[in-house]
C-alpha cells in the first residue's frame, strides 16, 4: 500500500509517475539505451483537503469559513490530473464534523465482520473469472460485469453527461460489479450501479 498526504503538494511529475504502475502494475526505468521493467503493483490510498486553506464547504458545519478565491482553489485540484484522476477506483468525500456529530456517532461495523463479507466477495470473483475485479483487463468487462436494463440506461446516461472517459467508464463498472459482489447477486443492478456512480470523481473539471 502506498499512501500520500496532502497529495497536491507533491510534485506533479511525481504524480504522473504513478500512472503506469496504476495501470499495467509495472514500472519502467529507462537510462541511456537500456530499459528495465519492474513489477509494482500496489494499492494507492490518497488524501487532499478540498483547497489549500483546508476549511471548503465546512462553513455550515463546524463554523470555520474557507479563505480561498475560486481561482486559487481551481489551481489546488487542479494539480490532480485528468488522467490520473482517472485510475483512481474509489474517491470519496469525507466532510467535516462538528464535534457534537463526532460524539454521537454510533459504533460501526467490526472489521471481522466486514472482512468475512469481504472474503466471500472474493472468493465468488475467483470462482468466476479467477482474478479480482479490480484486474479485470477492458476486452473482459462486458462479459464479467453483467448489468440488467436499468443499470445500462443509469451507467449510459451518467456517462455521457458527466463526460467519462473510457478508463473512467470501466472503472465504474469494475466498482459496481464489486458492490454487486458484496451483495451476492449475480448481476449488477440499478442499485448497485447507482452507489458505484457515488463513489466516483468528486473533483470538477
Amino acid at each position: 500500500m502506498l499512501f500520500l498526504d496532502e497529495t497536491p503538494e507533491f510534485p506533479r511529475p511525481a504524480l504522473e509517475a504513478l500512472r503506469e504502475p496504476l495501470e499495467t502494475g509495472v514500472v519502467t526505468i529507462s537510462r541511456a539505451a537500456r530499459q528495465a521493467r519492474f513489477p509494482a503493483r500496489f494499492q494507492l490510498v490518497a488524501a487532499m483537503n478540498p483547497c489549500p486553506c483546508g476549511w471548503l464547504g465546512s462553513g455550515s458545519r463546524i463554523g470555520r469559513a474557507c479563505r480561498c478565491t475560486p481561482d486559487a482553489v481551481a489551481r489546488y485540484q487542479g494539480r490532480l490530473s485528468g488522467p490520473l484522476l482517472d485510475r483512481i477506483d474509489l474517491q470519496v468525500e469525507v466532510l467535516a464534523a462538528s464535534p457534537e456529530e463526532l460524539m454521537a456517532a454510533p459504533a460501526g461495523e467490526p472489521s471481522a465482520a466486514v472482512a468475512a463479507r469481504v472474503a466471500v466477495a472474493w472468493e465468488r470473483q475467483r470462482l468466476r473469472q479467477g482474478e479480482a475485479n479490480a484486474r479485470l483487463a477492458a476486452a473482459r468487462i462486458d462479459a464479467v460485469c453483467t448489468m440488467d436494463d436499468a443499470a445500462t440506461r443509469f451507467v449510459q446516461q451518467a456517462a455521457t453527461r458527466l463526460g467519462w472517459s473510457g478508463r473512467r467508464l470501466h472503472r465504474c463498472l469494475k466498482v459496481a460489479r464489486t458492490i454487486a459482489d458484496l451483495a451476492g447477486a449475480e448481476r449488477i443492478a440499478l442499485v448497485h450501479a447507482a452507489e458505484a456512480l457515488q463513489l466516483q470523481r468528486v473533483l470538477p473539471g
